[in-house]
């Protein structure tokens, strides 16, 4: 059996505006192994003001920050980074995986991460790929697309899948150029 110990799991934070802090009001929660009921970790509790920080650091970020004006083949790159780090830990995420939502370690290792890592892949290849069209229009006029990152994006993670669906949401917005809650 997979215990907390073994993966040395600290309390979580919010990470808002590039650092790990606590919720606002202070408030946490427990996450509970569903197979033991045991507390495996206390998480910081957001609510709407740490939102409301959050999606402001996020703007922040992406107004005055490098990242909107990255380069396609560098957040392809930074993907790839990512997907380097997933293999290289997927032991300890498939364990920690397990203990949080209960679902077998068979499962994660055999789905979820392969998946993780299949995703991150599939973006990376986008990155640069993203462009705009010129579009045949009659007469002397122009008609052209341009692609370009829209802002802070907003994610909601489930429980039932949680580093699966954050990936699929996180590796899309990273790849387009978009900061994100």
């Amino acid at each position: 059996m997979i215990t907390k110990e073994q993966l040395k799991i600290k309390p979580g934070k919010l990470f808002i505006g590039g650092k790990w802090v606590d919720s606002v009001s202070g408030k946490t929660f427990s996450t509970i192994n569903p197979a033991t009921e045991e507390v495996i970790t206390t998480v910081a509790e957001g609510d709407k003001e740490d939102i409301n920080l959050a999606v402001a650091a996020a703007r922040k970020a992406f107004e005055d920050g490098p990242w909107r004006k990255t380069d396609a083949r560098d957040r392809g790159k930074i993907l790839l980074k990512i997907m380097e780090l997933v293999e290289k830990n997927k032991e300890e995420l498939a364990r920690l995986e397990t203990l949080d939502n209960g679902k077998p370690i068979s499962e994660t290792t055999a789905a979820d991460l392969p998946l993780i890592v299949d995703c991150l892949l599939y973006y990376a290849g986008w990155a640069d790929k993203i462009h705009g069209e010129t579009i045949p229009v009659r007469g002397e006029f122009l008609n052209y697309t341009i692609r370009e990152p829209v802002g802070v994006v907003g994610q909601i993670i489930p429980w039932n899948f949680p580093l699966l669906m954050a990936v699929w949401k996180i590796a899309p917005a990273i790849a387009c150029g978009n900061t994100m809650v």
